[in-house]
């Protein structure tokens, strides 16, 4: 018996185009290409609002994917959980998701789930793993090494696409063109989600993590190949990028040593720049252009 992962389309996917195993690789291989083209802007925010579910992009209207995405999240909780469990309490589930949405791409806090409800935090975990079960709630592990004491050790919460977020916390294009804060939680998700789909296809087994330290130094996104590399994306919802913007990934190059092959700041510009060996700003369309 095989298990396939079956989650949202690509943005490779999206665009009627055969996957392909370009971009891990060159992250991997620490070397971009230094492409020049034009930022996204709105039609960015575009595509993270809408997500990557077929029957969703089929809407023809925002407001008509934004109803199926909250009926896609209510016929789950109604019958699929239902399969999965006896808990009484399932009308607690949509809410909690809600909440969790709103946690997208920040550390997990159970107390902060559980403070709407009559629930302790042991129950609110439980009820997490289980929309984990149904593919709708990610727990991002962090990094860490034993010798590093000052790691922080909390996972981070993700929620399956983007499209969802928005949905369950009622953000529209223009709601999230407004709120950059809440635009850049998105885009991070969308990133990750965007990476672990292609990793399904790229040759290697790889693990995804997230960094940070006592020092509120992060990483975004860790990710770990065959156990023997590593590479750190950081994702940034604006056009500029600076030095200050590695700051993360030189410390997490300094923790790995010799595991570290790149780090890079997908941000929404128009040219990939090197600011050192091994460090790189990216467009973030080069996350699903065409193979090179």
């Amino acid at each position: 018996m095989e298990v396939l992962r079956l989650g949202p389309l690509t943005q490779v996917e999206i665009g009627g185009r055969k996957p392909g195993t370009g971009f891990i690789d060159r992250l991997f291989g620490g070397k971009f290409p230094m492409t020049t083209g034009g930022r996204m802007g709105d039609e960015l925010i575009q595509r993270v609002a809408s997500g990557g579910f077929p029957a969703a992009l089929a809407r023809a209207t925002e407001r008509r994917r934004r109803e199926w995405q909250l009926q896609y999240v209510a016929a789950i909780a109604q019958r699929d959980l239902r399969d999965l469990t006896r808990i009484r309490s399932l009308e607690v589930l949509p809410k909690l998701l809600e909440l969790a949405a709103g946690q997208t791409s920040r550390l997990f806090n159970a107390s902060e789930l559980a403070g709407p409800f009559a629930l302790r935090r042991p129950t609110i975990r439980e009820y997490v793993t289980l929309l984990e079960q149904v593919f709708l709630i990610d727990i991002l592990p962090p990094w860490h090494h034993n010798r590093l004491s000052r790691l922080i050790k909390t996972p981070k919460l993700h929620l399956a696409d983007p499209g969802l977020v928005a949905a369950l916390l009622g953000a529209d294009v223009a709601t999230l063109k407004a709120n950059r804060s809440l635009f850049g939680q998105l885009l991070e998700t969308f990133v990750y989600q965007e990476l672990r789909r292609q990793a399904s296809w790229t040759d290697g087994s790889h693990r995804f993590f997230h960094y940070r330290d006592k020092d509120q130094l992060e990483v975004d996104i860790v990710l770990e190949r065959d156990g023997r590399s590593i590479t750190g994306i950081e994702v940034k919802a604006s056009s500029t990028v600076s030095e200050r913007d590695f700051r993360g990934l030189n410390r997490l190059r300094d923790a790995t040593g010799a595991l570290f092959r790149g780090g890079i700041v997908l941000y929404d510009g128009d040219s990939a720049l090197s600011f050192g060996p091994q460090m790189f700003a990216v467009p973030i369309a080069e996350l699903w252009a065409a193979q090179r």
